[in-house]
Formats: structure tokens, sequence, C-alpha cells
């Protein structure tokens, strides 16, 4: 429940699954909220995120914690593999999605 008068924080969301072949901590079954077949996907649905955030920040939403930056051992719901060698989106739509958000709160 949202309320215009007071700080507003969306404690975590995200951990959507992508599986980088040959990235992973172990060849068996990862877990994500849910999973994606392609970055593409995986983009869009990070976008779809965004733009929600977007429209919650007239509600008072200030801070959102992405879950997760990285892979972990059975997790495949990170920004970057476990081994961070890959970004798995694409970093300038990644940031032109980011700065979407940032410049709804200026």
């Amino acid at each position: 429940m949202l309320e215009c008068t007071k700080v507003n924080t969306i404690g975590e969301y995200g951990s959507l699954g992508y599986v980088v072949e040959g990235h992973t901590w172990a060849n068996r079954k990862t877990w994500g909220y849910q999973s994606f077949k392609n970055a593409d996907e995986l983009l869009n649905k990070y976008c779809e995120f965004i733009d929600m955030l977007v429209d919650m920040t007239p509600y008072g939403v200030v801070a959102a914690v992405y879950t997760q930056t990285t892979d972990v051992e059975n997790e495949t719901n990170g920004i970057m593999t476990y081994d961070r060698k890959v970004v798995k989106f694409d970093e300038q739509k990644f940031r032109q999605a980011n700065q979407k958000l940032i410049n709804s709160v200026k």
C-alpha cells in the first residue's frame, strides 16, 4: 500500500532468471522467479519493471532494491553471471532504462 504522505521503498524486485551457458556455478537446475530464453526477453521484462517504478514515483516511492547484482550458486537472477564475466543486459539499453527512472524523480 503506497501513501503519498510517507517515504515508500520497494524492498525487492527483479529476480529475473536467465542462464548464460558456461557461466553458472553448476550444471543443474537453477532458480529465478521468472525464467527467460534470451537477453532480449530479459531486458523487456526489466524495462516493464522500470515503467512500473516510474508510475509509482508520484506516490512517494523513492527507492527500490533490485535482486540481484550477480548470480549466486543455484540462482541465475543476477545482472551479471556467477563468474562476473558476462553482463546479461545490453548495457546501453540497461543504462537508458535506469536513466528513465532517475529522470522521473528529478
